[in-house]
């Protein structure tokens, strides 16, 4: 699959703001890439650029591709309220996403090989769909002969982050998906709004 495997740092510059995480690259270049980036001669964005940018900045942060984000856009548009909302709510909900969230990978990349590699369990079933949809519930785990696994031992060691709508049990090594967030609990630095306007034209 066409997926973006190059170096994070290049597109955090893009979009001014790591995306991906602490990065120390960006720290010392926390401006765009290319001979001009460093430069103050950078013309007007239109209004199309900056939704653009938007929208890509959202399919860079959770690791999705133009149809199947295209796709989650228009699941969004047929549900009742906030169509933007919805929108993150959706990339919020998918399974390799909720395995970064509660610290099994360090970042959605490693999450996501994860979940492809048969590690993670929901409801103790085997999953390997990146982007299954979690319904409030679900209970999220390490599969039995993972959970030796140094990268995973070493990413839940470093973890810090609390979220309200996930819980997690360190005995039994899984956690599980309390309920569906709402907007002021995603900490995606997006404006979805301008995504939504790009769609709708």
């Amino acid at each position: 699959m066409a997926r973006y495997t190059g170096p994070k740092s290049k597109i955090a510059r893009k979009f001014g703001e790591a995306i991906f995480g602490d990065d120390k690259s960006f720290e010392k270049k926390n401006y765009p890439p290319g001979q001009h980036g460093n430069t103050r001669r950078r013309g007007k964005k239109s209004e199309y650029a900056i939704q653009l940018m938007e929208k890509q900045k959202a399919k860079y942060t959770y690791g999705i591709l133009e149809k199947q984000f295209r796709n989650i856009f228009a699941n969004a548009k047929r549900k009742e309220g906030v169509t933007g909302e919805i929108l993150l709510q959706l990339c919020e909900c998918r399974l390799d996403n909720v395995v970064y969230r509660m610290g099994i990978s360090t970042s959605r990349r490693g999450a996501r090989q994860l979940v492809s590699h048969r590690h993670i369990t929901v409801n103790g079933e085997l999953v390997n769909i990146p982007s299954y949809s979690l319904k409030p519930g679900d209970v999220v785990g390490v599969r039995e002969k993972s959970k030796s696994l140094q990268i995973i031992q070493e990413a839940l060691e470093a973890n810090s982050s609390v979220y309200e709508w996930l819980t997690w049990n360190s005995e039994k090594m899984e956690g599980t998906f309390v309920a569906v967030p709402e907007r002021m609990q995603i900490p995606e630095n997006i404006k979805e709004q301008l995504i939504v306007e790009l769609y709708s034209k």
